[in-house]
């Protein structure tokens, strides 16, 4: 128990976001593109399709851009439920704060007694994090959290999978379909490839597979957002599920119970002088 919540604890605050509704969808529709059929199309000197298509994702880039969420700062109270590959199941509560591109304030609590069972303090150069139930704190570079999770995130993109905004998100798009209600596009970065399934109306992202460039890596990170309310101009996902999977798998599902912006917060840290350092 106190390893699964020192992991929950940490995936908690990195909510790396199922095997989801949409998931085998999304592989049958975009892992292999299909060949056009070019045997009806007519293409007139001044025509230039591939020269359309560029212009079209570049569009859909911009407006998925568009509903990026900009705040000053992020409180939120979340119900996690928690899966580990052997089918484990667990629930417990997560207490976030965020000072935008500052401080990402993060409390693990039993769901039944609210017992506090961890708490985290992440800067953009630092993680220190309060065990409770061994008495022990940690403290350690930015890096630990990559070291932990095997998924190379820096702060901003740890602050952006907590608020709900789309991660590894380039504009560096190279295929797009277009369905009745969906767009799906594919996506190459530097680090993954990223399938997305989003909203032909709004262009919120509704999925996102993530799938390592290095095929030696094979890791595969699967993000579903869903039940969006309006934020301004723009719309918060209040349930999201996250898969993860490597050389094992960790399932979680997020549902947002309590969540506020741009309030004025507090990040409370004191680590008790009868606690071992780590």
């Amino acid at each position: 128990m106190k390893r699964f919540f020192f992991i929950a604890g940490l995936l908690v605050a990195l909510t790396v976001y199922l095997g989801c509704r949409s998931t085998k969808k999304i592989q049958k529709i975009i892992t292999t593109p299909p060949r056009p059929d070019t045997s009806q199309t007519v293409i007139t000197p001044s025509t230039d399709p591939h020269a359309d298509s560029l212009a079209f994702m570049l569009m859909a880039y911009h407006r998925i851009e568009n509903n990026r969420i900009d705040f000053r700062t992020f409180s939120a109270k979340i119900k996690v439920h928690y899966q580990a590959s052997d089918g484990k199941n667990n629930d417990f509560t997560a207490y976030v704060h965020i000072l935008k591109d500052s401080i990402i304030w993060v409390r693990i609590s039993a769901t039944i007694i609210e017992l506090e069972a961890f708490r985290l303090l992440i800067t953009p150069d630092s993680v220190k994090l309060i065990n409770n139930m061994d008495k022990i704190v940690q403290l350690r570079s930015k890096r630990y959290l990559q070291d932990v999770i095997h998924i190379p995130l820096d702060f901003s993109t740890l602050q952006d999978l907590l608020v709900g905004n789309p991660v590894y998100l380039d504009s560096n798009l190279v295929y797009y379909k277009k369905e009745p209600n969906n767009l799906v596009l594919m996506g190459l970065g530097s680090l993954f490839k990223n399938y997305l399934l989003v909203n032909k109306d709004n262009y919120t992202v509704q999925h996102s597979k993530l799938d390592d460039i290095n095929v030696l890596q094979a890791r595969t990170c699967e993000i579903t957002y869903s039940d969006f309310v309006p934020l301004g101009n723009t719309f918060f996902s209040t349930y999201r599920q996250v898969s993860v999977t490597e050389k094992a798998s960790v399932d979680i599902q997020l549902n947002f119970k309590d969540y506020n912006f741009n309030t004025q917060l507090n990040f409370p840290f004191r680590i008790p002088k009868n606690f071992k350092r780590k």
